[in-house]
């Protein structure tokens, strides 16, 4: 380990990024910016490593100097995994989703493990970032590296270290998010700490990887129950003709004992929505149904049908049916400001109207073409969002809350759903929900 711990100490280490996402990009430029002079990304998709090439961006927020810079620093982009023989440090970054019974599904990692096995080598460190149930490391690592010859914490580094990539989010770059990391054993959680130390501000290390990799899923289950509970508040205030932003607002002036959480069409993102359901799926090994958990789930998953139901109700009251009615869906990004929509309810959204005979368009200044996604399918571009267009729809969705909407222009549309409290001009027909 002395050799590894030298070349990371003193800038010299090879680091290879697998997935260039929406994790796996910041953080390759995070550890050029770090002053690593050979990074190496790896992705299937050509289009991704061309557009690196090009000083180009694939994904909105990141700044286009910031790749131009990790270019001119050594940084490359490639779909040669054999490259992976030249890394010192190798970090998966691979997507995690669910089989469509909510069960983990990690065929992106069993086949990137495969395709690299060729090329592992003594003295590396292998980090694996992707949001997973605990066991993953030691079920699925360990066993091909040692398959191999080789003997983790001796010969070979095994860590887990779950990224906690906040997209669009300003104030909490990269370098600035502290690092969890566990070890398979005391050695590797070492070379761990040594890596991302030389990154990171803060590297929190724990007693092995599971703790690592449950210490994921509790903060994103933290979220996911919070918000199922202030969605179902939100349903029973509705019923009851409370405004519930006014008593969250209210509750939030009480200065401990209460965090505030806001509610909206649903959750969205590849972590929330999907996070628990990898412990649920896990707990059933130990004979522990987390009904707790799954609860929340449930509910966050009906929010997307809960404003359906309004939109009908809202069109009911104009005498309108919602079959054959044109709806306008603003913003299908799962957050504010960004331009990713994996698992957003807005979508979701859109399935339930077409499903129920609306003519379904939508407005998002991030996402000018509806994306290719492996559950949905919609041959959609966005419609810019202007006066002339708003009239010309039954009702508009508002399900993002992007800073480029004009809610003066929102308002002019003939009936408003509101998922997100905005600010709306009142003189307008507009149903919260």
């Amino acid at each position: 380990m002395t050799t590894l711990l030298h070349k990371i100490n003193n800038r010299e280490a090879t680091i290879g990024i697998i997935g260039l996402g929406y994790v796996g990009l910041p953080l390759a430029l995070t550890v050029s910016e770090a002053g690593y002079k050979n990074v190496i990304g790896f992705d299937v998709d050509l289009n991704k490593i061309q557009m690196l090439d090009d000083n180009l961006s694939y994904i909105k927020h990141i700044d286009l100097q910031r790749i131009q810079r990790a270019n001119a620093n050594g940084f490359c982009g490639t779909t040669d995994f054999s490259l992976i023989a030249k890394t010192d440090v190798v970090v998966l970054c691979l997507p995690t989703p669910l089989t469509k019974h909510h069960e983990p599904d990690l065929h992106f990692i069993r086949d990137t493990l495969q395709t690299i096995k060729p090329y592992l080598h003594q003295d590396q460190l292998i980090s694996l970032e992707s949001t997973t149930y605990p066991g993953t490391t030691e079920e699925e690592i360990v066993p091909l590296v040692k398959k191999l010859g080789f003997t983790p914490g001796k010969d070979i580094y095994i860590i887990y270290s779950p990224e906690r990539e906040d997209p669009g989010n300003k104030e909490f770059p990269t370098h600035k998010i502290p690092k969890v990391c566990g070890g398979i054993t005391e050695q590797c959680a070492q070379a761990g700490e040594a890596f991302y130390g030389s990154i990171v501000e803060r590297v929190v290390t724990v007693s092995s990887t599971k703790a690592a990799e449950m210490t994921k899923l509790l903060e994103n289950i933290h979220r996911a129950v919070n918000i199922g509970l202030v969605n179902e508040m939100k349903m029973v205030a509705d019923k009851m003709g409370i405004n519930i932003h006014e008593v969250i607002d209210a509750a939030a002036t009480k200065p401990f004992g209460f965090t505030k959480y806001t509610p909206g069409p649903g959750l969205g993102g590849h972590c929330i929505p999907i996070d628990p359901y990898y412990l649920t799926w896990k707990a059933k090994e130990y004979n522990i149904n987390t009904r707790f958990i799954e609860l929340s789930g449930e509910i966050n998953r009906g929010m997307p049908a809960w404003v359906a139901g309004k939109l009908m109700d809202a069109l009911n009251d104009q005498g309108k049916a919602l079959k054959g009615s044109k709806i306008l869906i603003l913003g299908i990004a799962y957050k504010k400001n960004i331009d990713d929509a994996r698992e957003s309810p807005a979508i979701k959204i859109m399935e339930i109207l077409r499903a129920k005979g609306a003519e379904v368009a939508y407005s998002d200044p991030h996402i000018p073409v509806f994306p290719k996604m492996r559950d949905h399918k919609f041959d959609l571009e966005s419609v810019e969002l202007t006066a002339d267009n708003v009239a010309r729809f039954d009702a508009v969705v508002l399900a993002t809350g992007h800073a480029l909407f004009d809610l003066d222009v929102i308002g002019q549309a003939a009936l408003v759903v509101d998922c997100i409290n905005s600010d709306v001009p009142t003189s307008s027909a507009v149903v919260s929900a």
